[in-house]
């Protein structure tokens, strides 16, 4: 039997990276469901100076996580979307500027477990450049 659908490396990543951004966008659809809720809704709110609302911005970021997380598992790796992929990954971890006290216990070698939820996105960094090499 053929399959005409082949695992590859690339597939693998994509299909990871998909996942985790469609599984944490669609939490956010529910409040008091996501464990970054208030903090994307405070950081949002820092970084538009109040202009769009915490309730609007919680939706719209769930929209632009899961509209990746579908595309990366459709496998449509294409510069665009990793684009955006890589806008909202580098905007999460202004929180560790503009909200170090709900990053850090006190230094800042000593990550909140929300500061680890942030500091994971290095990862993603990671997998999006490999991505766009191959």
């Amino acid at each position: 039997m053929n399959l005409s659908f082949q695992f590859t490396t690339n597939r693998i990543l994509a299909l990871s990276l998909g996942i985790c951004y469609f599984w944490f966008g669609i939490l956010k659809f529910f409040p008091g469901v996501s464990p970054a809720e208030n903090l994307a809704k405070e950081t949002i709110e820092m970084l538009t100076f109040g202009f769009i609302p915490a309730s609007v911005a919680i939706i719209l970021l769930a929209i632009w996580e899961t509209t990746v997380g579908v595309l990366l598992m459709a496998n449509y790796t294409k510069k665009p979307v990793i684009g955006i992929a890589m806008v909202h990954i580098i905007l999460t971890f202004s929180p560790m500027i503009l909200l170090p006290e709900l990053s850090f216990n006190g230094a800042a070698f000593l990550p909140t477990l929300l500061g680890q939820y942030i500091a994971k996105n290095l990862v993603f960094i990671s997998g999006f450049v490999i991505l766009l090499k191959n």
